[in-house]
């Protein structure tokens, strides 16, 4: 059903796409805003208008999904969408007597059922399976035990330390630079004229994908052997009389080439955030420190800053895990050229190569790094709370 749906879609003129695209999409947001505003309130007809969203949504849900070519048993389709329906119903049921004070456990115990089911299949069961992978040869057929020969597979081989290096070094110059840009930013447009207008400018490149943000950076840094430059750099640097570089294959400059391209990501998120908190410092704080005769220098330092901790440091701790996992830019920009991979797109690489035991390796790997800054993120929270 949906495949049919995209067909006629893709079999429309591209101007006429644009519209269908346009309609389909306010008609979901209408769909949504109703049954989250105007479903939800008291009143026979509404209730039976909540039941038929909760029977009919899943069945016809299941049953699109069923039609789908890669459904291995369409057969059974109508069988999945009854009960799909029953369920939906099940859950109307609940909900229904909850709101009168009557089996508010059983509810609970329905309602959370399927996202711990989710989680055990969806991260619990792949994280076993993954460091049990990692103590295991490559041979999928026929696993063998192998102890830790994979770990020392990865700390041996030349390629692996720079793949561990380029990793340290996204983790270490990300975060620091994107919140020393972002804070810096929103301190100094704070209760400025057009401070809404700058900082849509700089979160803007937040609503692009990271693969989007790597394209648009390849025609920064693109590079044409002969005749005119297409890349805005080598275009600068031909203007001024230099000779065109290829920017990318420059070792190891072309790692703090990527890096920049997540710094010009994250400087948006970091700028939010900490622009969200240093507005909740107190003013009686900043007026008193004013009074003592301290500059703005003086008063940033001892009152804005330790005001604004809790949020640096989440703001640091989120940005060091996305550089950790980065994948998108280093497989979109990197993959061409020479010592750019790091330790997730070496991951993946290695499972195409039909590797499992040293891929799993380098997943384990990744997740031991991740730990600690998680941990030491969840700890600070605890305590802002404590203090609160």
């Amino acid at each position: 059903m949906f495949k049919d749906l995209f067909e006629w879609i893709g079999s429309l003129p591209p101007l006429a796409q644009i519209p269908v695209i346009i309609l389909a999409f306010l008609v979901a947001i209408a769909l949504v805003l109703f049954f989250v505003e105007v479903a939800p309130r008291p009143g026979r007809g509404y209730t039976v208008l909540r039941l038929a969203v909760a029977v009919v949504v899943p069945a016809l849900l299941l049953l699109g999904l069923g039609s789908e070519p890669w459904n291995p048993n369409p057969g059974w389709t109508p069988v999945v969408a009854i009960i799909g329906a029953v369920l939906g119903a099940a859950m109307f049921l609940l909900d229904y007597r909850a709101r009168s004070g009557r089996g508010y456990l059983l509810q609970l115990v329905a309602f959370l059922a399927p996202a711990f089911l989710l989680l055990i299949a969806g991260l619990i069961y792949p994280t076993i399976q993954t460091i049990i992978y990692a103590f295991m040869n490559n041979n999928s057929a026929n696993p063998q035990f192998v102890g830790f020969d994979n770990f020392a597979w990865i700390f041996s081989q030349p390629q692996n330390l720079v793949v561990i290096r380029n990793t340290v070094l996204w983790v270490v110059v990300t975060p620091v630079i994107s919140t020393i840009a972002g804070l810096a930013y929103a301190v100094f447009i704070d209760r400025s004229r057009g401070e809404k207008f700058f900082k849509i400018l700089v979160f803007m490149p937040m609503a692009i994908s990271f693969v989007g943000a790597s394209i648009i950076w390849r025609f920064v840094y693109g590079y044409r052997g002969e005749g005119d430059q297409f890349g805005i750099l080598n275009g600068l640097v031909d203007f001024v009389g230099g000779s065109p570089v290829n920017w990318l294959q420059q070792v190891p400059l072309n790692t703090f080439l990527l890096i920049v391209v997540l710094i010009w990501v994250q400087t948006g998120f970091a700028m939010v955030v900490l622009s969200a908190s240093i507005k909740n410092v107190p003013t009686e704080q900043l007026e008193a420190a004013e009074i003592d005769g301290t500059n703005a220098w003086q008063r940033f330092w001892n009152v804005t800053l330790p005001g604004i901790r809790p949020s640096l440091i989440v703001v640091l701790t989120t940005i060091s895990i996305a550089s950790l996992k980065v994948f998108d830019i280093v497989r979109t920009m990197g993959t061409a050229y020479p010592d750019t991979s790091v330790i997730a797109n070496e991951m993946v690489t290695l499972l195409q190569k039909f590797e499992p035991g040293r891929s799993s390796a380098f997943a384990v790997l990744l997740f031991l790094l991740v730990l600690p800054i998680v941990i030491y993120n969840a700890r600070q929270i605890k305590k802002t709370r404590e203090v609160r």
